[in-house]
């Protein structure tokens, strides 16, 4: 996997659009990876879950559902979940796992949601975020179909790794882009990422209509030492993931 150069947002928008970013081509080998690997399956999935709470019989939005397993976790818990995803190929996968009679929608977080007002109860967007170039938009469209005092549960990639990988390093407070070339079976993947500082993200939330309730950098579930050995001390030493929950007011 090559990274390329951190460039601010503003040279971007000059030179070329950002390329859109597209799962389907990659869809099944991504979702194998993510349903077993130590930083989604043992570390951010369960971190996303014990943050959501008690979710038996509320209604939750996973918005950027992939394939469904958080979805799946979550009904499993007794959640009502409907899913949405940019892309259509991890839809169908999502339908795969969850059965046909699935509440799932191809629905791209930079559009209009596609539910009434107060629709939820709570909203889950793992590892999403950091596609988007403003969080506005987005965030204002899930205050919208949250009832009052719902929760929203957001993961990203942490933005102090994000800027502490680039070379040369990048103007911290400046919102800029990088890009992954991910390999699978041999044909490289294309995935523009959005840096922003950490005041950004709450400030963004707050904007939007959420009261801050917690900031978290999970560590892997203990019970993952045994799976993976040679992986498991570094990733409980290292920054991999942040994960904001905001109350809608």
């Amino acid at each position: 996997m090559e990274r390329t150069t951190d460039v601010p947002a503003a040279s971007v928008r000059a030179a070329r659009p950002a390329p859109a970013n597209s799962y389907d081509g990659f869809a099944e080998a991504y979702s194998a990876d993510n349903e077993t690997n130590l930083l989604n399956a043992h570390l951010e999935r369960p971190a996303m879950l014990a943050l959501a709470g008690d979710v038996a019989g509320r209604r939750i939005l996973d918005a950027g559902c992939g394939s469904g397993p958080l979805a799946a976790a979550l009904r499993d818990r007794g959640a009502v979940v409907t899913g949405i995803d940019a892309s259509a190929g991890m839809v169908a996968l999502a339908r795969r796992r969850l059965g046909d009679d699935a509440d799932l929608h191809v629905a791209d977080l930079n559009e209009p949601l596609p539910f009434a007002d107060g629709a939820f109860d709570a909203v889950v967007s793992s590892l999403v975020f950091h596609y988007l170039e403003d969080w506005g938009p987005a965030l204002a469209e899930i205050r919208r179909v949250l009832r009052p005092g719902g929760r929203l549960v957001v993961s990203v990639q942490h933005p102090f790794v994000d800027y502490a990988i680039q070379n040369p390093r990048p103007d911290y407070h400046a919102t800029t882009s990088y890009s992954d070339e991910w390999t699978y079976d041999g044909q490289s993947f294309p995935l523009t990422f959005w840096r922003r500082p950490l005041h950004a993200m709450t400030d963004a939330l707050t904007a939007a209509g959420f009261r801050l309730d917690r900031v978290s950098e999970p560590k892997p579930d203990p019970a993952a030492r045994e799976l993976f050995p040679d992986d498991f001390d570094a990733a409980s030493t290292k920054i991999s993931f942040l994960i904001l929950v905001g109350e809608a007011q």
